[in-house]
Protein backbone atom coordinates (compact mmCIF):
# COMPACT_ATOMS: atom_id res chain seq x y z
CA UNK A 1 0.00 0.00 0.00
CA UNK A 2 2.91 2.30 0.73
CA UNK A 3 4.75 2.09 -2.63
CA UNK A 4 1.68 2.02 -4.63
CA UNK A 5 0.86 5.78 -3.98
CA UNK A 6 4.30 6.72 -4.87
CA UNK A 7 3.05 7.25 -8.34
CA UNK A 8 -0.14 9.42 -7.49
CA UNK A 9 0.74 11.41 -4.35
CA UNK A 10 0.75 15.11 -5.07
CA UNK A 11 -0.40 14.47 -8.54
CA UNK A 12 -3.09 16.98 -8.55
CA UNK A 13 -1.49 19.17 -10.95
CA UNK A 14 -2.20 16.68 -13.79
CA UNK A 15 -5.89 18.29 -13.87
CA UNK A 16 -5.00 21.62 -15.51
CA UNK A 17 -8.27 23.51 -16.77
CA UNK A 18 -8.37 27.17 -17.91
CA UNK A 19 -11.19 29.25 -17.65
CA UNK A 20 -12.28 30.80 -21.07
CA UNK A 21 -13.91 34.07 -20.10
CA UNK A 22 -14.80 37.16 -22.32
CA UNK A 23 -13.71 40.43 -21.63
CA UNK A 24 -17.01 41.84 -22.06
CA UNK A 25 -20.01 40.74 -21.57
CA UNK A 26 -21.70 39.38 -24.69
CA UNK A 27 -25.39 38.51 -24.18
CA UNK A 28 -28.24 40.25 -24.86
CA UNK A 29 -26.54 43.96 -25.80
CA UNK A 30 -25.32 44.26 -22.00
CA UNK A 31 -22.45 46.14 -22.55
CA UNK A 32 -20.45 46.46 -19.29
CA UNK A 33 -19.45 50.54 -18.88
CA UNK A 34 -16.96 49.44 -15.97
CA UNK A 35 -13.66 48.57 -17.10
CA UNK A 36 -12.23 47.91 -13.18
CA UNK A 37 -13.30 47.71 -9.48
CA UNK A 38 -12.16 49.01 -6.85
CA UNK A 39 -11.35 46.62 -3.95
CA UNK A 40 -12.01 48.89 -0.57
CA UNK A 41 -10.39 46.13 1.68
CA UNK A 42 -11.23 45.40 5.46
CA UNK A 43 -10.52 49.34 6.66
CA UNK A 44 -10.09 52.63 5.31
CA UNK A 45 -7.62 53.90 7.93
CA UNK A 46 -4.47 54.33 6.94
CA UNK A 47 -2.74 53.08 10.65
CA UNK A 48 -5.29 50.02 10.56
CA UNK A 49 -4.24 48.88 6.86
CA UNK A 50 -0.73 48.96 8.00
CA UNK A 51 -1.86 46.59 10.78
CA UNK A 52 -3.83 44.47 8.54
CA UNK A 53 -1.09 44.25 5.55
CA UNK A 54 1.33 42.67 8.40
CA UNK A 55 -1.13 40.76 9.60
CA UNK A 56 -2.57 39.23 6.31
CA UNK A 57 1.20 38.67 5.17
CA UNK A 58 2.70 36.95 8.58
CA UNK A 59 -0.65 34.86 8.07
CA UNK A 60 -0.22 34.16 4.29
CA UNK A 61 3.38 33.09 4.89
CA UNK A 62 2.99 30.99 8.08
CA UNK A 63 0.19 29.35 5.71
CA UNK A 64 2.47 28.69 2.37
CA UNK A 65 5.39 27.52 4.82
CA UNK A 66 2.94 25.19 7.00
CA UNK A 67 1.37 23.56 4.38
CA UNK A 68 4.62 22.99 2.33
CA UNK A 69 6.13 21.44 5.13
CA UNK A 70 3.06 19.02 5.03
CA UNK A 71 3.20 18.26 1.84
CA UNK A 72 6.98 17.58 2.06
CA UNK A 73 6.58 15.18 5.33
CA UNK A 74 3.80 12.82 3.27
CA UNK A 75 6.12 12.65 0.03
CA UNK A 76 9.34 12.22 2.05
CA UNK A 77 8.43 9.43 4.71
CA UNK A 78 6.82 6.10 3.16
CA UNK A 79 5.32 5.73 5.87
CA UNK A 80 2.94 8.23 4.91
CA UNK A 81 2.03 6.82 1.64
CA UNK A 82 -1.96 6.19 2.58
CA UNK A 83 -4.73 7.26 1.66
CA UNK A 84 -5.58 9.09 4.07
CA UNK A 85 -2.41 11.25 4.13
CA UNK A 86 -2.59 11.13 0.22
CA UNK A 87 -5.72 13.62 0.47
CA UNK A 88 -4.41 15.49 3.08
CA UNK A 89 -1.10 16.53 0.92
CA UNK A 90 -3.38 17.56 -1.84
CA UNK A 91 -5.18 19.49 0.76
CA UNK A 92 -2.38 21.22 1.83
CA UNK A 93 -2.11 22.18 -1.81
CA UNK A 94 -5.08 23.44 -2.54
CA UNK A 95 -4.98 25.93 0.33
CA UNK A 96 -1.96 27.03 -1.05
CA UNK A 97 -3.66 27.61 -4.34
CA UNK A 98 -6.73 28.87 -2.31
CA UNK A 99 -4.80 31.33 -0.21
CA UNK A 100 -2.43 32.58 -3.49
CA UNK A 101 -6.04 33.29 -4.96
CA UNK A 102 -6.85 36.46 -2.84
CA UNK A 103 -3.70 37.89 -0.37
CA UNK A 104 -1.27 38.17 -2.67
CA UNK A 105 -3.94 41.22 -5.01
CA UNK A 106 -4.81 42.60 -1.16
CA UNK A 107 -0.59 42.90 -0.17
CA UNK A 108 0.08 44.42 -3.61
CA UNK A 109 -2.52 46.63 -3.30
CA UNK A 110 -1.70 48.05 -0.58
CA UNK A 111 1.91 48.14 -1.54
CA UNK A 112 1.02 50.21 -4.58
CA UNK A 113 -1.68 52.00 -3.04
CA UNK A 114 -3.84 51.38 -5.99
CA UNK A 115 -7.52 49.66 -5.02
CA UNK A 116 -8.34 49.11 -8.80
CA UNK A 117 -8.76 45.44 -10.12
CA UNK A 118 -9.56 44.77 -14.25
CA UNK A 119 -13.01 43.42 -14.73
CA UNK A 120 -11.66 40.67 -16.21
CA UNK A 121 -9.12 39.98 -13.20
CA UNK A 122 -11.86 40.24 -11.36
CA UNK A 123 -13.92 37.63 -12.67
CA UNK A 124 -11.04 35.40 -13.04
CA UNK A 125 -10.37 36.09 -9.30
CA UNK A 126 -13.98 35.01 -8.56
CA UNK A 127 -13.54 31.89 -10.72
CA UNK A 128 -9.98 30.59 -9.05
CA UNK A 129 -11.58 31.15 -5.39
CA UNK A 130 -15.19 29.17 -6.13
CA UNK A 131 -13.23 26.59 -7.60
CA UNK A 132 -10.51 25.81 -4.77
CA UNK A 133 -13.23 25.85 -2.37
CA UNK A 134 -14.88 23.40 -4.12
CA UNK A 135 -12.39 21.27 -4.48
CA UNK A 136 -11.71 21.83 -0.50
CA UNK A 137 -15.24 20.82 0.47
CA UNK A 138 -14.96 17.52 -2.10
CA UNK A 139 -11.71 16.90 -0.61
CA UNK A 140 -12.94 16.83 3.21
CA UNK A 141 -15.57 14.79 2.16
CA UNK A 142 -12.92 12.15 0.83
CA UNK A 143 -11.29 12.53 3.60
CA UNK A 144 -14.40 11.29 5.75
CA UNK A 145 -15.13 8.56 3.84
CA UNK A 146 -12.05 7.49 4.30
CA UNK A 147 -11.97 7.28 7.82
CA UNK A 148 -15.58 5.85 7.10
CA UNK A 149 -14.11 2.74 5.60
CA UNK A 150 -10.91 2.30 8.42
CA UNK A 151 -12.76 2.34 11.14
CA UNK A 152 -16.42 0.64 10.36
CA UNK A 153 -14.68 -1.50 7.69
CA UNK A 154 -11.16 -1.69 8.43
CA UNK A 155 -10.75 -5.92 7.22
CA UNK A 156 -11.84 -4.19 3.64
CA UNK A 157 -9.97 -1.31 3.82
CA UNK A 158 -7.04 -1.84 1.67
CA UNK A 159 -9.39 -3.55 -0.90
CA UNK A 160 -11.81 -0.33 -0.68
CA UNK A 161 -9.35 2.91 -0.64
CA UNK A 162 -6.88 1.60 -3.51
CA UNK A 163 -4.66 4.20 -5.64
CA UNK A 164 -7.36 3.90 -8.68
CA UNK A 165 -9.93 4.92 -6.42
CA UNK A 166 -8.42 7.92 -4.42
CA UNK A 167 -6.81 8.97 -7.96
CA UNK A 168 -10.55 8.98 -8.85
CA UNK A 169 -11.73 10.92 -5.57
CA UNK A 170 -9.30 13.44 -6.53
CA UNK A 171 -10.17 13.85 -10.32
CA UNK A 172 -13.96 14.28 -9.74
CA UNK A 173 -12.97 16.64 -6.63
CA UNK A 174 -11.27 19.15 -9.05
CA UNK A 175 -13.46 18.81 -12.28
CA UNK A 176 -16.96 19.00 -10.42
CA UNK A 177 -15.51 22.07 -8.77
CA UNK A 178 -14.22 23.38 -12.02
CA UNK A 179 -17.46 23.48 -13.52
CA UNK A 180 -19.00 25.20 -11.07
CA UNK A 181 -16.37 27.80 -10.98
CA UNK A 182 -16.83 27.97 -14.46
CA UNK A 183 -20.85 28.18 -14.24
CA UNK A 184 -20.82 31.03 -11.79
CA UNK A 185 -18.25 32.91 -13.49
CA UNK A 186 -19.79 32.49 -16.67
CA UNK A 187 -23.29 33.75 -15.51
CA UNK A 188 -21.33 36.76 -14.62
CA UNK A 189 -20.24 37.99 -17.76
CA UNK A 190 -24.02 38.67 -18.61
CA UNK A 191 -25.13 41.11 -16.19
CA UNK A 192 -24.24 44.76 -16.94
CA UNK A 193 -22.05 47.00 -14.17
CA UNK A 194 -23.55 50.30 -14.74
CA UNK A 195 -23.57 51.69 -11.49
CA UNK A 196 -20.78 51.90 -8.51
CA UNK A 197 -17.41 50.04 -8.79
CA UNK A 198 -16.97 49.60 -5.05
CA UNK A 199 -16.94 46.52 -3.88
CA UNK A 200 -16.50 46.16 0.04
CA UNK A 201 -14.13 43.35 0.25
CA UNK A 202 -10.64 42.67 -0.06
CA UNK A 203 -11.43 39.98 -2.64
CA UNK A 204 -13.76 39.75 -5.68
CA UNK A 205 -16.46 37.67 -4.09
CA UNK A 206 -19.37 36.71 -6.18
CA UNK A 207 -22.00 37.85 -3.29
CA UNK A 208 -20.57 41.87 -3.24
CA UNK A 209 -20.81 41.64 -7.21
CA UNK A 210 -23.80 40.40 -7.85
CA UNK A 211 -25.22 43.52 -5.54
CA UNK A 212 -23.46 45.69 -7.56
CA UNK A 213 -24.95 44.31 -11.01
CA UNK A 214 -27.80 46.54 -12.41
CA UNK A 215 -29.13 43.73 -14.59
CA UNK A 216 -31.78 41.27 -13.27
CA UNK A 217 -29.48 39.03 -11.29
CA UNK A 218 -32.62 36.45 -10.28
CA UNK A 219 -30.67 33.48 -12.63
CA UNK A 220 -27.23 33.96 -10.57
CA UNK A 221 -29.35 34.10 -7.82
CA UNK A 222 -30.48 30.82 -8.45
CA UNK A 223 -27.64 29.00 -9.40
CA UNK A 224 -26.10 30.06 -6.44
CA UNK A 225 -28.97 28.49 -3.96
CA UNK A 226 -29.37 25.54 -6.27
CA UNK A 227 -26.21 24.74 -8.50
CA UNK A 228 -24.03 26.32 -5.94
CA UNK A 229 -24.56 24.88 -2.90
CA UNK A 230 -24.72 21.43 -4.07
CA UNK A 231 -20.41 21.26 -3.82
CA UNK A 232 -21.03 22.70 -0.32
CA UNK A 233 -23.80 20.80 1.03
CA UNK A 234 -24.00 17.56 -0.41
CA UNK A 235 -20.49 16.98 0.65
CA UNK A 236 -21.07 18.77 3.75
CA UNK A 237 -23.98 15.84 4.48
CA UNK A 238 -21.81 13.43 3.49
CA UNK A 239 -19.59 14.39 6.33
CA UNK A 240 -22.27 13.77 8.38
CA UNK A 241 -23.60 10.54 7.11
CA UNK A 242 -19.90 9.07 7.34
CA UNK A 243 -19.33 10.77 10.96
CA UNK A 244 -23.02 9.36 12.20
CA UNK A 245 -21.86 5.76 11.27
CA UNK A 246 -18.17 5.99 12.79
CA UNK A 247 -20.28 7.67 15.71
CA UNK A 248 -22.17 4.75 15.85
CA UNK A 249 -19.28 1.87 14.90
CA UNK A 250 -16.99 3.83 17.96
CA UNK A 251 -20.09 2.96 20.54
CA UNK A 252 -19.96 -0.38 19.73
CA UNK A 253 -16.14 -0.51 20.53
CA UNK A 254 -15.99 -2.24 24.16
CA UNK A 255 -12.45 -0.98 25.11
CA UNK A 256 -12.27 2.86 26.53
CA UNK A 257 -8.89 2.97 24.81
CA UNK A 258 -10.29 1.69 21.44
CA UNK A 259 -12.63 4.42 21.72
CA UNK A 260 -9.90 6.88 22.44
CA UNK A 261 -8.28 5.68 19.59
CA UNK A 262 -10.62 5.84 17.12
CA UNK A 263 -11.92 9.18 18.08
CA UNK A 264 -8.50 10.59 17.68
CA UNK A 265 -7.95 9.66 14.27
CA UNK A 266 -10.81 11.90 13.80
CA UNK A 267 -11.17 14.86 15.83
CA UNK A 268 -8.74 16.79 13.35
CA UNK A 269 -10.66 16.42 10.80
CA UNK A 270 -13.49 17.40 12.14
CA UNK A 271 -12.00 20.52 13.94
CA UNK A 272 -11.49 21.40 9.75
CA UNK A 273 -14.69 20.71 8.92
CA UNK A 274 -16.39 22.56 11.79
CA UNK A 275 -14.45 26.10 10.95
CA UNK A 276 -14.30 25.48 6.91
CA UNK A 277 -18.49 24.82 6.80
CA UNK A 278 -19.47 26.85 10.14
CA UNK A 279 -18.25 30.14 8.15
CA UNK A 280 -19.05 29.30 4.73
CA UNK A 281 -22.28 28.29 4.99
CA UNK A 282 -23.01 31.14 7.10
CA UNK A 283 -21.94 33.99 4.37
CA UNK A 284 -23.24 32.13 1.27
CA UNK A 285 -26.33 30.32 2.88
CA UNK A 286 -28.25 32.61 5.54
CA UNK A 287 -30.80 35.05 5.18
CA UNK A 288 -28.78 38.15 3.98
CA UNK A 289 -31.20 40.22 6.38
CA UNK A 290 -29.61 38.37 9.82
CA UNK A 291 -25.98 39.42 9.06
CA UNK A 292 -24.05 42.65 7.90
CA UNK A 293 -20.98 43.54 5.31
CA UNK A 294 -18.82 43.24 8.24
CA UNK A 295 -19.95 40.14 9.60
CA UNK A 296 -19.64 38.65 6.41
CA UNK A 297 -16.22 40.24 5.66
CA UNK A 298 -14.91 38.62 9.02
CA UNK A 299 -16.47 35.40 7.96
CA UNK A 300 -14.89 35.25 4.84
CA UNK A 301 -11.46 35.78 6.57
CA UNK A 302 -12.06 32.94 8.96
CA UNK A 303 -12.43 30.40 5.66
CA UNK A 304 -10.05 32.19 3.02
CA UNK A 305 -7.26 32.93 5.46
CA UNK A 306 -7.31 31.42 8.72
CA UNK A 307 -8.26 28.18 8.32
CA UNK A 308 -5.74 26.98 5.60
CA UNK A 309 -3.04 28.72 8.24
CA UNK A 310 -4.32 26.17 10.94
CA UNK A 311 -5.04 23.41 9.01
CA UNK A 312 -1.19 22.23 9.37
CA UNK A 313 -1.09 22.47 12.93
CA UNK A 314 -4.16 20.79 13.64
CA UNK A 315 -3.52 17.75 11.38
CA UNK A 316 0.39 17.89 12.89
CA UNK A 317 0.07 18.39 16.65
CA UNK A 318 -2.86 15.85 17.34
CA UNK A 319 -0.69 13.15 14.65
CA UNK A 320 2.37 11.31 16.06
CA UNK A 321 3.06 10.22 12.46
CA UNK A 322 3.05 13.28 11.15
CA UNK A 323 4.75 15.23 13.81
CA UNK A 324 8.21 12.10 13.36
CA UNK A 325 7.44 12.55 9.97
CA UNK A 326 8.26 16.74 10.07
CA UNK A 327 10.64 16.13 12.93
CA UNK A 328 12.58 14.16 10.20
CA UNK A 329 12.08 16.40 7.50
CA UNK A 330 12.99 19.56 9.32
CA UNK A 331 16.67 17.26 11.03
CA UNK A 332 17.14 16.20 7.40
CA UNK A 333 20.77 16.68 6.27
CA UNK A 334 21.39 19.24 3.97
CA UNK A 335 22.48 17.86 0.29
CA UNK A 336 20.03 15.07 0.44
CA UNK A 337 17.88 14.57 -1.82
CA UNK A 338 13.96 14.14 -1.12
Amino acid sequence: MRTSFDGILLNSSFISFSPVLPSRPMEGGNQSRISEFILLGLSDQPEEERLLFLAFLFMYLITGLGNLLIILAIRTDSHLHTPMYFFLSNLSLVDICFTSTTIPKMLANHVSGNKMIPYSGCLTQVFFFIWFAGIDSFLLTAMAYDRYVAICAPLHYSTIMTPRICALLLAVSWFSAYVNALTHTVLLTRLSFCGHNEIPHFFCDLSPLLKLACSDTFINDLMVYTVGALPIITPFIGILISYTQIFMAVLRIPSAGGKRKAFSTCGSHLAVVSLFYGTLIGVYFSPTSTHTVQQDTAAAVMYTVVTPMLNPFIYSLRNKDMKQALKMLLTRKPGLTL
